[in-house]
């Protein structure tokens, strides 16, 4: 991720142009220091022009020690000696022209080499964390709750912020995420198709943040680029978040998409959702054949039966036997859930001791949650830098 620093909005709207996707620009130094209190991984930061050079220069003190890995540039109107010195001894890499888009560029690029080899030195020495366990909650039919229960179940995971969450949308044209929640994004999905990397770096500028440890990475709003992304770009995306959380959730679209097939590819769990009705079922048994000649695993596979307790004529033994497999958790049915959607909070938050609530998160913590997972909270690359330091 990249923070630029200019509280000139001439300077800040021409110097975000030119360095592309990832820039996040701030013009208080306290708004800085926010984001990059939320940062797990070292980002980049700019002080331009605007800025007052004694600013900058504290600024590069302050984080030399605590943040070795944190990247600082300088980019003024006019070089001079005297001020090219005074950064590089407080810790400033560079100091660059402005006015020259192609330096600038060239001194992140270096910037942010530096900084990799400088994490990989301290990460070296460090015992891997696991990637993420990859949780697709996938419907062959829409209209099954398949959305609702992604975004409950990631809620649920998070433990009320004991391990961070991704939730992931795929449903690329017709996402519902972000609604769900009542998230306005300024950037998802679709603000990959531009960037020459795909990292973590990338994906933390695409993030958008909900609550109780869940971070959301959105689908495109503009149907153009639904239409752009494919299993590269997905795989690619979904390969950098899982270094970077404990879990990740996929929500699907109905159909096995490209996108869907890499998130399928990578997947620890796949949960499949169904109602007690015959299409919602046919539908299900015929996606579970599709997966047998995929060559997935069955192991993986979760089956929930939404909405369980509807009095439609079919006993929880029919559903067994059409499906030809047993159902793991049963989520009952409730005119609770469509409330907690329209007010945009999930019911495990809304009504934690409700019954959809308790059959969620049993569903989450008996069925998918790794117990021997530690969780990410605390044990950020930051912290492990700042220990090396002092070493």
């Amino acid at each position: 991720m990249t923070i630029l620093f200019e509280p000139d909005r001439r300077w800040s709207g021409h110097l975000a142009a030119q360095l592309g996707p990832g820039v996040l620009t701030v013009s208080r130094l306290e708004d800085a220091e926010r984001l990059l209190a939320d940062q797990h991984v070292e980002p980049l930061v700019l002080f331009g022009p605007g800025t007052d050079a004694r600013t900058a220069l504290e600024f590069a003190e302050r984080q030399r020690l605590t943040r070795p890995a944190l990247g600082v540039l300088l980019l003024r109107e006019r070089l001079d000696v005297d001020t090219l010195g005074r950064a590089l001894r407080a810790g400033v890499r560079d100091v660059v022209d402005a006015r020259d888009t192609a330096a600038v560029r060239a001194a992140c690029a270096r910037s942010r080499e530096v900084s990799r080899h400088l994490r990989g030195a301290v990460a070296a020495d460090q015992p891997d964390e696991p990637a993420a366990r990859v949780v697709t909650v996938f419907s062959a039919k829409g209209g099954c709750g398949k959305s609702t229960l992604a975004t409950n179940l990631a809620v649920a995971l998070a433990d009320g912020g004991r391990h961070n969450v991704c939730l992931v949308d795929l449903d690329l044209a017709f996402g519902d995420v972000g609604i769900m929640l009542q998230l306005v994004p300024e950037r998802g999905i679709g603000d990959a198709l531009n960037a020459e990397h795909v990292d973590d770096t990338l994906v933390r500028a695409l993030l958008t943040p909900y609550k109780a440890g869940v971070q959301t990475l959105l689908a495109p709003v503009s149907p153009t680029d639904a239409e752009r992304i494919g299993r590269e770009l997905a795989g690619r995306l979904l390969a950098a978040v899982r270094t970077m959380f404990d879990y990740v959730v996929v929500d699907t679209p109905p159909a096995f998409s490209e996108a869907v097939l890499a998130a399928l590819d990578v997947s620890d769990v796949q949960v499949l959702v169904a109602t007690p009705d015959v299409p919602a079922l046919k539908n299900l048994r015929v996606a579970m054949d599709m997966l047998d000649l995929l060559g997935l695993r069955r192991e993986a596979r979760l089956v929930v039966l939404n909405r369980s307790d509807a009095r439609v004529g079919l006993t929880a033994a029919d559903v067994d036997r059409v499906l030809r497999t047993p159902t793991a958790a049963h989520i009952p049915s409730s005119r609770d859930v469509p409330i907690s959607i329209n007010r945009g909070v999930p019911i495990v938050l809304d009504k934690p001791t409700h019954p959809v609530s308790r059959a969620v998160r049993e569903l989450a913590q008996q069925q998918i949650a790794d117990p021997g997972r530690p969780a990410r909270g605390g044990r950020g690359l930051r912290d492990r830098l700042g220990r090396a330091v002092n070493r």
